[in-house]
């Protein structure tokens, strides 16, 4: 048992008897929950200020309040805090640190507000400012992608459907199909800061509060949009972290089909690209190896955020209104993800610059399988042909190929009539590897001038970023 007397808790005059210690410590969330001391103190000062323009506190009291919060930053910031589990969170160490500063002016600052409304003001000022440090990191990979795409935006590599070749593409349109994944994961990550960027403090426990509390004040100084309409739903909500994680989930899911691409184009049977060794690591025993760690870290790592979202749905769909201490379990999935996103986001946006493509290789394997098989069936159709009658005539000159060993372009005019009386010698124009990327010259399409294109509405999108 704890030898601690249950008055000594802030909250303990109500019990006769200590805390177990085996419940102290199971139940106690400042293990993790102490990353959020900056927003903790953040939303008290604010909270401070609030009490004061309304006369609950006086203009002085609200100083010393300040100051005492101020030097507890910087004694957590320098190291020189003591976290203890008997005062359970973040929140109860900071208050009990501040009380012990400055005295009973310390024990005011928790009018008109209650543990459940502050908990859910810092998870949301964390993860507003998480949300930020994301889609910063998002835009840096895109520029890399924007970059590299530039680059190679002529560079024809097979584009594959079934993981079997099926058309030209080039490498840079390629990339350009990365942006447009990562920016609709930023448009989704602005759009829940829009649902995080609302205030709760002032709900109290449940119920409000009959303190004249001035919300908007208190939102204006912690740059909220907002303040939520029912203290109910403010002190129980935790669908902004929910959404966060699904968003984040929907980013390592592309992240992790990318990874798998790059695992692929690196190996030896493909040997598409070339990663920068200080992204890779050797084998213990096999001193050939050049294993592609980062992107098979990421790939894993999207099972974390996929767990995570799971777990906060399933946190949430048994609880009554309104707050439950369930709701403790909300933090680590959620910082995990923001965690598991940051590492990944950032480990992408300093490879993606550098990797090395090897052009002759892709091109290589653009001419095998047959890529430009489509192309011919188009030149028969604009000829006049019927598609499915088209299809079929392909069909059969692929099969020819197949059992000659010849790509379509590698036949020789006479080859390719005996298949059709239709084509013409100009049928080569188009089953040339240029000449099948320059066609797919519409909005989206692989056409090298089309990539260009697609490059410069992206650099305008993130010129703020570059300037």
């Amino acid at each position: 048992m704890s030898t601690q007397h249950s008055g000594d808790k802030l909250w303990g005059g109500r019990f006769s008897e200590p805390t177990d210690a085996f419940v102290e410590a199971f139940t106690a969330s400042v293990s993790f929950d102490q990353r959020l001391y900056r927003h903790d103190i953040q939303g008290s000062k604010a909270h401070a200020r609030m009490l004061a323009r309304v006369g609950v506190l006086t203009e002085e009291e609200c100083d010393k309040i300040h100051d005492g919060l101020d030097a507890i930053l910087a004694d957590i910031e320098r190291g020189d805090f003591a976290w203890s589990v008997e005062l359970e969170d973040v929140h109860m160490n900071v208050e009990a640190r501040l009380i012990e500063r400055i005295g009973d002016v310390g024990k005011k600052l928790h009018t008109g507000r209650s543990r459940n409304d502050q908990v859910a003001t810092d998870i949301r000022l964390y993860l507003r400012e998480a949300i930020d440090g994301l889609m910063q990191e998002i835009r840096r990979l895109q520029v890399g992608l924007v970059d590299l795409a530039e680059r190679e935006a002529e560079t024809i590599m097979p584009g594959f459907t079934h993981l079997q070749t099926a058309q030209p593409v080039t490498f840079g349109h390629h990339m350009m199909a990365w942006f447009e994944m990562l920016e609709r994961d930023h448009g989704r990550l602005a759009d829940c800061r829009k649902r995080v960027n609302v205030l709760p403090l002032g709900a109290a426990a449940l119920a409000g509060t009959p303190y004249p509390l001035d919300r908007h004040y208190t939102a204006e100084l912690l740059g909220f949009d907002a303040v939520t309409d029912n203290s109910l739903d403010a002190v129980s909500d935790r669908d902004f972290a929910i959404e966060f994680c699904a968003a984040g989930a929907l980013i390592m899911t592309h992240l992790s089909r990318f990874s798998e691409e790059l695992i692929l184009w690196a190996s030896a049977q493909f040997g598409f690209v070339d990663l920068p060794d200080r992204f890779c690591t050797g084998s213990s025993i096999m001193p050939q190896k050049k294993n592609p760690d980062v992107p098979e870290l990421v790939r894993g790592k999207t099972g974390r955020a996929n767990g995570n979202l799971i777990a906060l749905l399933t946190l949430m769909k048994g609880q009554p209104l309104a707050y439950n201490k369930d709701n403790q379990e909300d933090k680590e999935p959620l910082f995990d993800t923001v965690d598991t996103l940051a590492g990944s986001l950032r480990a992408f946006a300093d490879m993606v610059p550098h990797i090395q493509v090897r052009p002759e290789v892709m091109r290589a394997a653009a001419s095998r399988g047959f890529a430009t098989a489509t192309d011919l069936a188009d030149y028969l159709v604009r000829r006049g042909m019927p598609f499915r009658d088209a299809h079929e005539v392909v069909g059969r000159a692929v099969r020819h190929g197949v059992e000659t060993g010849k790509d379509l372009a590698e036949m020789s005019l006479d080859e390719l009539r005996k298949f059709s009386k239709t084509i013409e010698q100009d049928v080569f124009e188009v089953l040339t590897l240029e000449g099948s990327v320059a066609a797919r010259n519409v909005h989206g399409g692989t056409a090298p001038a089309q990539v260009r294109a697609r490059i410069r509405a992206a650099r305008a999108k993130l010129m703020p970023l570059k300037g």
